[in-house]
């Protein structure tokens, strides 16, 4: 059979592209491995930050604006799968300007939001979890939550489903067939051959394994990820307890409240991570990230710092050098456009990710893509994304 198009990858990048180009007429396909949602996928797991801020960055916090109006339309459609409950966002010292924090306060304030500025006495009272005078400025903002990214995306793949996508589950690419520079199929290490006019590489951090001449620009990090049981489950659930980041630019800890189902709190770290090859490397957590862990845990959250671990993984980031996403059609080979390049901070996107890259797939103008282009990057490009911690 000849799909209009085949989307490689059916995580967060993939799922809301084949949504929106199927609603757009387009006869699609979601070519993976599965199981669906893959379970290394980045995008798999109980729940992803949604958060405006991104320090002086105006456009993403222009995009999260318009993300925020499609989570509480998915809430409708899907039921409550995004938990609008507030982020917090505190600092050991404080607010300053250059800081993330301060950078994206000010942002808020400009584009009409309405943080709250908490002192050190107001965040012991009003998020008595937080180690008392540890963390002395920062804010909460109301806009904003979290999702349970798992669940978003088996609803999406559903709804794509619904609309007549074609999953192509149990197949890895492994090829795209050309002729004159012209896509024309695409190859699975399982045998198989795809006709296709159009490709969109949405493969996450095995992208550039798939496209290698993309290895310069893109690489694969891995982050630690903790799921805890708390002794005193009360004091991590809203409105005790939202949403954070704990000074994040400079430790990369931030985290979520009790889960609802799972009954657990994670906590990630938002770093430099550890280079890894995303098919031949064991992602594991290791004693050193775990003795951090505790570490950060005793400075910040007393009443977790012996909280039993019950689950770890290590999430695979797909990062370009810059840490800005890579959604753009190829500058040479006609029918082969990429989105990538999540680089730990995509999926809040989700609600607008579909029409983003479906643009990109029809070159139709989009002011938000230029940032997203395909680019140069130079082997000492340094990451821009705010809130990450480079160390």
């Amino acid at each position: 059979m000849n799909y209009d198009i085949i989307i490689i990858g059916g995580g967060i990048f993939g799922v809301t592209t084949a949504v929106t180009l199927q609603q757009r007429g387009w006869h699609t396909a979601v070519l993976d491995p599965g199981p669906l949602p893959h379970p290394l996928a980045a995008s798999t797991d109980i729940s992803k930050v949604v958060r405006m801020e991104y320090g002086a960055d105006e456009q993403y916090m222009e995009m999260v604006e318009a993300a925020l109006v499609g989570w509480r339309q998915w809430n409708e459609m899907f039921g409550p799968l995004f938990h609008e409950i507030g982020v917090t966002m505190f600092t050991q010292q404080p607010m300053a300007p250059g800081g993330f924090e301060y950078e994206s306060y000010q942002m808020l304030l400009k584009r009409g939001h309405q943080p709250e500025r908490l002192d050190a006495d107001e965040i012991s009272r009003r998020f008595p979890a937080w180690k008392r005078g540890a963390f002395v400025d920062g804010f909460y903002h109301a806009q904003g939550g979290y999702a349970e990214s798992g669940r978003v995306v088996e609803a999406l793949l559903a709804q794509a489903q619904q609309l007549g996508v074609a999953a192509l589950t149990g197949q890895t690419a492994v090829e795209i067939g050309q002729e004159g520079g012209r896509v024309t199929a695409v190859r699975t290490t399982e045998g198989h051959t795809f006709a296709t006019d159009h490709v969109l590489v949405a493969a996450g951090t095995w992208t550039h394994l798939l496209l290698p001449a993309l290895a310069p620009v893109m690489k694969s990090t891995g982050h630690p990820v903790f799921h805890l049981k708390p002794a005193q489950p009360e004091l991590f659930t809203p409105p005790n307890f939202a949403v954070f980041t704990a000074d994040v630019a400079r430790t990369g800890w931030y985290g979520f409240p009790l889960h609802p189902t799972e009954g657990v709190v994670k906590i990630a770290n938002h770093g430099i991570g550890l280079r890894l090859h995303p098919r031949d490397d064991e992602r594991v957590v290791t004693a050193q990230d775990e003795q951090n862990f505790r570490a950060f845990l005793a400075a910040t959250f007393p009443a977790l710092a012996n909280a039993p671990i019950v689950y770890t993984r290590r999430c695979l980031y797909c990062d370009t050098l810059d840490e800005h996403f890579w959604i753009d059609r190829h500058p040479e080979i006609t029918g082969l456009t990429v989105a990538a390049g999540g680089s730990g901070h995509g999926f809040k996107f989700a609600p607008i990710l579909g029409d983003l890259i479906a643009d990109a797939v029809e070159a139709r103008p989009n002011p938000w893509l230029p940032k997203f282009r395909w680019r140069t990057l130079a082997a000492q490009t340094t990451g821009e994304e705010a809130s990450r911690h480079h160390g």
